[in-house]
């Protein structure tokens, strides 16, 4: 940002009017006792009113010795934020041309050339005769009317450099152009005026009955001869089902990721071959376990035994 400065011309004093004084007093009794600093820019602000657009440097100190502030800490606020003018402005109008990339993309810099030649070659000059200055700005949040000017607290949208010549010719003339949007649009709904629920019955609170009457004629006209008396069996109409992977290609994955893991460790070496592995093979000795020999039956036979004979 570049640095702002105070204007080298300033007046004498300053103080608020009567009336401004009143809304001030009333403006510090909403904070709390100690937090009167916490008003500095409505009051900032209602002082560059008063004086016609530009906030001087009389009215900065008067500013910070209502509110107890060192006359430092105002003038920071006052040249941090661009909503403060530190020179004098037109008298019957400041513009603000938006300069942003939307506003720059719909014809911004034609507008600029329009100010340039109406006003002064550049920002932040008054006009010849005092009425007019112009300055290009950042975002003003108009953005799908772009491109757009604010003049005073309003803005005027969907400008072309003839509509903004016919607006500082209103404002020259001493009266108030339409603000908002300068084409066949209301706000920022879509160009050409509403398409839909244009029909004034609709709001006028009757013919609600003869309208669901209408309705349910239509309705009954539809319905086939050979649907006429009997039951609905129709199915009810749902929602698509979302189907869950098969089991079979599901279990199928896992035991080819399985057959791999177990060619993985049927190779390894033996002291590469994980733990999991070298106790399930201990747990398979360990269920090998020698059956003694069947014990004779009083009674019968022993059993055959090769080695006796011998």
């Amino acid at each position: 940002m570049s640095v702002r400065r105070l204007d080298p011309v300033q007046p004498e004093s300053f103080a608020f009017t009567p009336g401004n004084l009143v809304w001030a007093k009333e403006t510090l009794a909403k904070y709390p006792e100690g937090r009167q600093a916490s008003a500095v820019i409505p009051i900032l602000w209602r002082a560059q009113e008063q004086i016609g657009g530009w906030i001087t440097r009389p009215a900065m100190e008067y500013v910070a010795r209502m509110l107890d502030m060192s006359f430092i800490r105002v003038y920071e606020i006052a040249t941090f934020y661009t909503m403060f003018q530190l020179s004098p402005v037109g008298r019957k109008a400041h513009v603000q041309l938006c300069g942003t990339t939307p506003c720059m993309l719909r014809g911004a810099e034609e507008l600029k050339e329009v100010l340039r030649r109406r006003i002064h070659r550049e920002p932040h000059r008054l006009s010849a005769n005092g009425n007019f200055s112009w300055e290009e700005v950042e975002c003003l949040g108009a953005c799908v009317n772009a491109p757009m000017v604010l003049i005073s607290k309003d803005t005027y949208e969907d400008l072309t450099p003839e509509t903004l010549e016919r607006v500082l010719d209103e404002i020259a003339a001493g009266r108030e152009p339409k603000p908002g949007p300068q084409i066949d649009r209301q706000f920022s709904a879509p160009e050409g005026g509403p398409t839909t629920l244009i029909d004034p019955s609709l709001y006028d609170g009757g013919g609600a009955g003869e309208r669901e009457q209408a309705s349910a004629t239509t309705a009954a006209r539809q319905v086939p001869p050979s649907a006429a008396g009997k039951p609905d069996t129709a199915r009810t109409e749902t929602a698509p089902a979302v189907h869950s992977p098969s089991p079979e290609k599901t279990s199928e994955a896992e035991r080819s990721r399985q057959a791999v893991s177990d060619r993985a460790e049927a190779h390894a070496t033996p002291e590469k071959v994980p733990s999991r592995v070298a106790r399930a093979a201990r747990e398979a000795d360990m269920s090998v376990v020698k059956q003694p020999p069947p014990r004779a039956v009083e009674g019968s036979e022993p059993p055959f035994d090769n080695q006796s004979k011998k």
